[in-house]
């Protein structure tokens, strides 16, 4: 199964470098989780948000291991969607999951463009009218498609220049607000251990992006070696930026201030820094950083709906007459995330992008564990993964239906919806081949 199932994508392009593919993840990492999702993180750990992005990491640490190892042993540009068949087999389950799977990719991209709508608004006062930030909205993820367009190699280098100026931003605000802050006056909030783990699944989609790397590695010179390297440098660089901003924020503002600005709460702590300057920078900061977010995660999306399409014996239910070429694939990407970026809200969408990243990478390693022997990973690893986010899920999921049960609906049906049209589509198959 796995020579067949790899066949495709054999030929090597060497685009990816492994810099470059390392400013793919940080890119995918990198943006509206940070800048739009603070606020409402904190409303829940407190003055412990880094604390809640730690554990993040730490949980993000374990599925990285995962899927590093199936990326090496598989390199493929589907990523996930075929490490999928290669634990679960061609199906309706590994079927059912990719597309559940480019759903949430679709989730992710719909929540790192209402940060960049935000943020613009921000920049301009919150003037902006609703249908102009809508038009925005549209604008930015149209744009992003056209790059994906012209090419990986392109990709890379977009994500490589955006993320140079977005961390150097960030690490200067963060020292500067250390430098600013008073110590002595500090005093740590609310906080319970429930809510920081709820705090930490809100947080999690801030470290999905590493699953965008597995999908240039067919596209790398040595994906054994470069892949792993990528990866964990991306985790690494993030997790280092997202300690020292969250930590500069709660000494800079306080909680009732965090959750009112939860929206922008960056930009109101960097105007704290250094004025109409600070926020204006920041605000930039985050526009680029949520642009190259939107870049890289339809990047990824499209490269699960094409090579999916190509590969029919994954799934039938995208179809090789809708997703049949990568630009068809990009095209139906780009509408599906317009169209969840105007009809939830930023917080709601990054909810859900939470949830469904957390159940898919903890069903993925639950695969890998199925062909461990293969991959040359460690189970117990495996199983560590797979545990810590089921426990981050439930926490969220819990949350999430108090506070936005339309939320957890969405996503539910989203969920049953992927199954149920692989199950027919599958069925309808089989039928047709059977007269």
């Amino acid at each position: 199964m796995s020579v067949d199932l790899l066949s495709h994508t054999q030929k090597k392009v060497d685009d990816v470098s492994l810099f470059s593919a390392t400013a793919l993840g940080i890119g995918g990492m990198m943006g509206a989780g940070l800048y739009s999702l603070l606020g409402l993180a904190s409303s829940h750990a407190g003055s412990h948000v880094p604390l809640a992005f730690l554990i993040g990491a730490i949980a993000a640490s374990f599925s990285i291991y995962s899927y590093a190892k199936l990326g090496a042993a598989f390199p493929s540009s589907g990523g996930a969607a075929t490490f999928t068949v290669m634990g679960f087999g061609p199906g309706i389950i590994s079927g059912g999951i990719n597309t559940f799977q480019y759903i949430a990719y679709l989730i992710a991209a719909a929540l790192y463009a209402a940060g960049f709508v935000e943020y613009t608004n921000t920049l301009f006062g919150g003037d902006l009218s609703p249908l102009l930030l809508k038009c925005i909205t549209a604008a930015i993820i149209l744009i992003c498609t056209f790059i994906n367009l012209l090419g990986p190699s392109l990709v890379g280098k977009a994500e490589a220049a955006a993320i140079a100026l977005v961390v150097i931003s960030l690490l200067v605000f963060s020292a500067m607000g250390f430098h600013q802050a008073n110590f002595n006056n500090f005093q740590m909030g609310s906080g319970s251990i429930s809510g920081i783990a709820v705090a930490a699944g809100i947080l999690y989609i801030n470290f999905q992006g590493f699953g965008v790397v597995t999908n240039s590695s067919s596209a790398m010179k040595s994906p054994q070696k470069e892949l792993p390297l990528a990866m964990f440098s991306a985790l690494i660089l993030v997790t280092v930026a997202y300690l020292a901003v969250s930590s500069a924020v709660v000494l800079l503002m306080p909680l009732g201030a965090i959750e009112l600005h939860s929206g922008h709460v960056l930009a109101d702590a960097a105007q704290i820094v250094a004025g109409k300057a600070g926020l204006m920078i920041i605000s930039i900061s985050a526009l680029l950083a949520c642009a190259a977010a939107v870049n890289a995660t339809i990047f990824a999306a499209s490269n699960i709906a094409a090579d999916v399409a190509q590969k029919k014996m994954i799934s039938s239910a995208l179809g090789s007459s809708v997703l049949k070429t990568k630009f068809r694939a990009l095209t139906i990407s780009s509408v599906g995330v317009i169209f969840l970026a105007l009809i939830f809200p930023l917080s709601e969408v990054g909810q859900m992008a939470s949830l469904a990243f957390l159940l898919v990478y903890a069903v993925i390693t639950y695969g890998h564990i199925r062909i461990y022997q293969q991959t040359g990973a460690n189970p117990k690893i495996l199983w560590c993964a797979i545990l810590i986010n089921m426990i981050l899920f439930t926490a969220l999921t819990i949350s999430t239906a108090q506070t936005s049960p339309s939320s957890v609906i969405a996503l539910l049906i989203a969920l049953v919806a992927s199954f149920g049209l692989e199950a027919f589509s599958r069925f309808k198959s089989s039928h047709h081949a059977a007269t």
